[in-house]
This record gives structure tokens, sequence and C-alpha cells, in this order.
């Protein structure tokens, strides 16, 4: 199945809460582990997983700091 979404994150604005991961269906969202400049372990995206582009890991995240993107 191809991906229909695509989304970039911001790892150093990113505080590594994990809502991106909980409420992402498609887990195409983990926590990093490696920390970012700020000492926190962002969320990195997984492209494998087939991104739908529903965009609900941006609506959740509180720092703002995930672009979503669809074909």
């Amino acid at each position: 199945m191809k991906a229909k979404g695509l989304i970039r994150i911001n790892s150093d604005g990113c505080k590594g809460c994990g809502y991106c991961v909980a409420f992402c269906p498609r887990q195409a969202i983990k926590i990093s582990d490696r920390n970012n400049a700020a000492g926190y372990y962002p969320a990195v995206f997984n492209e494998e997983a087939g991104c739908t582009g529903c965009a609900q890991c941006a609506t959740m995240c509180p720092e703002v700091v995930i672009e979503v993107f669809r074909e």
C-alpha cells in the first residue's frame, strides 16, 4: 500500500510527550532513542507505516511542531 501522507516533525521543538504516537491510527510515529538539543526524546516519523495524512498527530501536538502533507 502506497502512503498517502507524509509528516515533518520539528525535532528541536518536540518535547516527546507522545500524544502524536498515541493518536496515530497507523503507528507511523515513534519516540526517538536520541535526544534533541533541549534534552528531550522527540517523535520521529516511520515512513514505512503507511501514513494516511489524517493529521490527528498535528491536531494533538501541544507544541505545534508537526506538519502533514497529503498526496
